[in-house]
C-alpha cells in the first residue's frame, strides 16, 4: 500500500472530525480500513469497522450534539495527532473533556485510533451511570 502525505492524514482527520460534528456515523466509518482497530485506551480495543461503528453510533445515541472542538493536530513519524476539546449534550446536560487522539494510515484509511482521555470524567459529564462500553458492544 502506497504511504500518502501527512496533508491527505491531516485531511482525513479533518473529514473524522467534520463526521463527528455532524454525528453521521457512517461517513466516520468509511474513513477506516476494514480491520481497523479503535483503542480508548482504559478499556479492551475493539476491532473491525462494523464494532467501531455499532460502538460510536451507540455512544453518539446518547448525545444530543457533539462538537469536538481541535486545538492541535498534525503529524509526526507518520501518525496524525490531535489534541482537542469534545463537547457534547446529552439528554439537555451539556459537558466536555479533554482527549488526545492517535491515528495510525495504511493508505488513506485509519488503521488505528488511539484515545487517551478520563473515562470517569466523561462518563461523569456525560451524565452516564453504566459505561457506555458496556452498552455499545
Amino acid at each position: 500500500m502506497t504511504e500518502v502525505s501527512d496533508a491527505k492524514k491531516i485531511e482525513v482527520g479533518q473529514a473524522m472530525i467534520a463526521a463527528w460534528n455532524a454525528m453521521d456515523w457512517d461517513a466516520a466509518a468509511a474513513l477506516m480500513t476494514e480491520d481497523t482497530v479503535l483503542h480508548s485506551m482504559m478499556v479492551e480495543p475493539i476491532v473491525g469497522r462494523d464494532a467501531v461503528h455499532k460502538r460510536i453510533s451507540g455512544l453518539g445515541a446518547l448525545a444530543d450534539s457533539i462538537e469536538l472542538i481541535v486545538h492541535n493536530m498534525g503529524v509526526i513519524n507518520g501518525t496524525l495527532y490531535m489534541e482537542r476539546l469534545d463537547t457534547f449534550v446529552c439528554k439537555g446536560k451539556p459537558g466536555s473533556a479533554p482527549v488526545c487522539g492517535a491515528l495510525e494510515f495504511e493508505g488513506d484509511k485509519i488503521k488505528v485510533w488511539r484515545e487517551y482521555y478520563d473515562r470517569h470524567h466523561l462518563l461523569s459529564e456525560m451524565g452516564v451511570i453504566e459505561d457506555f462500553d458496556a452498552a455499545t458492544r
